[in-house]
């Protein structure tokens, strides 16, 4: 069964890490096992820090979800090695009707050629024109004959070529075939076989006969085998004993790889319009075989939405996805699906005080160290209940989490909020927890640090400036600005990169170098961006 991914937003903070895990504990612990925290970015230190305090891994990171060659429902048919007779290859064809080709891999697995059903019409046509057998492995021959050595000759070979010939009973002494260089097919023939023999030709096939003692240790160089098949069967089914390594296509090849993109892969069938391509993996070895008819309906990823429901921020490629459910406690954004989903929505402070909810409806206790891990991320997210955003709900939620896991939540807020920015670099302090805001057209970057002590970070404010600059004209935005927010001071100092104006009225301050205060201002999600939605609205 594939996973479906439970995953936050963007440069996930901790509230967005610890919904992923909480949400997918409480699908799974209902008996759906196939639901998987990810995340989309680097874990933050202040994440890792709550990760390790309550014992849990971070999420599996994931990076897309776009239909990839691996969501297919492509065909896994026999890869055969080089050495495999054209008999085998048939066979293994016939197998599987839906296919028109076979992958050929070298020994190492990786990919020698393509072997298709037209590859095998023209060669056993071209055979039956020219009737000569090109040198094969002995074993070969025995395989596709069902045939044993009756002769010394015959153990001493290891191949055999030549001009195949059936030589019926006739009484007339000459013979059907002049050359060493011959295949004799034949019955109970004793002369025959012995002329052959005396002529030291390459090979006597004794077909549904006996074959004397005497006959059997005649010094000769001939190889002697013995087939319970007919003379005509046998004559068809030798040429069958070549390696499909001789007569498989290696030239030209047009393969794809598991994690291709099928949009792109699309354009290559259309373009080349071969019947089938071969499949790699990671490694460069053969997965598979895919076809025009696999493309028709590629299986979706599927996926839940925390802590976000808006595009911009959300996993790229979710357009391709299948969007299960959403749980966020943010305005509602730009995100639409082909069916109706389960949404849910609330006023709240964080996403994990939702998520706790969703446990007392489906009468389930969390762990006394998930319990701990989701009441750090309510601390995390409503800054210790100061945000503006903070319920009474929020409080009340953490206040029942602390007590399952005996956690004080004043020393587990400042534990979160005590991690060093001072060994971060300018742009882990910027990029850790960014999201990027579209409004009434307007496009903008909002950064956000919390701390108890911002001096640390103003002390960087030249470099942070220099690369929200740099972040503002790569990305053509009209504004990036950081929040550089204090728990201790209960405001945030301001700093961004764009119209003075804009700041001004929006937050009725007057700004200075880039720089603005900001007092009782904790939150983007209830304070920032609302105040420049009516200003740009």
């Amino acid at each position: 069964m594939d996973p479906i991914y439970v995953t936050g937003h963007r440069n996930p903070d901790t509230d967005s890490i610890v919904a992923a895990i909480a949400y997918t504990a409480l699908r799974n612990a209902c008996g759906e096992r196939e639901y998987q925290a990810a995340c989309l970015g680097k874990v933050s230190d202040e994440s890792q820090i709550v990760l390790d305090r309550f014992g849990f891994q971070p999420p599996k990171r994931i990076y897309d979800l776009y239909n990839q060659v691996r969501d297919l429902d492509f065909d896994t048919p026999p890869v055969l090695d080089t050495g495999v007779t054209v008999g085998t290859a048939w066979d293994k064809l016939q197998e599987y009707p839906a296919i028109t080709a076979v992958p050929v891999a070298n020994e190492d697995g990786s990919l020698y050629g393509i072997l298709s059903r037209t590859d095998i019409a023209n060669y056993n046509m071209s055979q039956s024109l020219s009737g000569v057998l090109e040198e094969v492995p002995l074993f070969n021959v025995l395989s596709v004959l069902e045939g044993r050595i009756l002769n010394d000759a015959g153990e001493n070979a290891d191949t055999i070529a030549g001009e195949v010939t059936i030589a019926l009973p006739q009484s007339q002494e000459n013979l059907l075939f002049q050359s060493k260089d011959t295949i004799v097919l034949c019955g109970h023939q004793p002369e025959m076989i012995r002329r052959a023999l005396e002529m030291n030709v390459r090979c006597v096939v004794v077909c549904q006969a006996e074959l004397k003692q005497e006959l059997r240790e005649m010094p000769t160089q001939t190889v002697i085998i013995s087939t319970p098949l007919d003379a005509y069967r046998a004559a068809r089914l030798i040429f069958q004993s070549t390696p499909v390594g001789r007569i498989c296509n290696t030239e030209g090849l047009f393969y794809v790889h598991l994690d291709d993109r099928v949009d792109d892969v699309r354009e290559m069938v259309l373009k080349h319009r071969h019947p089938s391509y071969p499949i790699l993996d990671e490694n460069e070895k053969v997965a598979g075989i895919l076809t025009r008819y696999h493309l028709l309906r590629p299986r979706r990823k599927r996926v839940v939405l925390v802590d976000h429901n808006e595009a911009a921020q959300s996993v790229p490629g979710l357009e391709e996805a299948e969007l299960l459910e959403i749980i966020d406690h943010h305005r509602l954004a730009d995100i639409q699906t082909n069916n109706p989903i389960s949404v849910r929505n609330e006023p709240v402070g964080s996403t994990n005080t939702i998520i706790a909810g969703m446990f007392q409806d489906r009468g389930l206790m969390p762990s006394p160290s998930l319990a701990g891990l989701m009441a750090s991320a309510i601390l995390s997210d409503t800054v210790m209940f100061k945000s503006p955003t903070c319920t009474q709900r929020d409080i009340r939620m953490a206040e029942r989490l602390a007590r399952i896991a005996n956690v004080s939540l004043t020393q587990l807020g400042r534990e979160i909020f005590s991690s060093s920015l001072e060994n971060k670099s300018v742009h882990e302090v910027l990029f850790t927890d960014y999201k990027e805001f579209h409004i009434a057209g307007h496009d903008l970057g909002v950064s956000q640090v919390t701390c108890i002590d911002n001096s640390v970070v103003l002390a960087r404010k030249a470099g942070l400036l220099e690369l929200m600059k740099k972040t503002k004209e790569e990305k053509h935005f009209d504004m990036v600005a950081l929040m550089v927010t204090d728990v201790l001071l209960e405001g945030t100092q301001l700093l961004y990169v764009g119209d003075d104006e804009v700041i001004e009225q929006a937050f009725h301050v007057t700004p200075r170098d880039n720089t603005a205060f900001l007092p009782k201002v904790m939150s983007r999600k209830k304070q920032i961006i609302p105040m420049l939605s009516d200003l740009w609205g």
